[in-house]
């Protein structure tokens, strides 16, 4: 039996600020900043990727779904 993919439901969103940090938000709280070469990246990746693909890249920037311990 297949878990249900936890980021169908796109639970990610982010706004970048005029300094040029970028804030992820999980359910609209802001849950990480980037700032830096951090933020570069980030908008690199995402300009390349497709929703979902960017829903998984907003999770890796949080840190904590790298561990597994994602939404439930």
């Amino acid at each position: 039996m297949t878990s249900p993919d936890p980021l169908a439901d796109e639970p990610f969103s982010y706004v970048s600020r005029a300094d040029g940090t970028i804030v992820v938000r999980y359910h609209g709280a802001p849950v990480t900043l980037l700032r830096g070469r951090a933020a570069d990246r980030f908008v690199t990746r995402l300009d390349r990727t497709d929703a979902a693909g960017a829903q998984r890249l907003m999770a890796r920037a949080t840190g904590n779904f790298k561990r597994g311990n994602g939404p439930r």
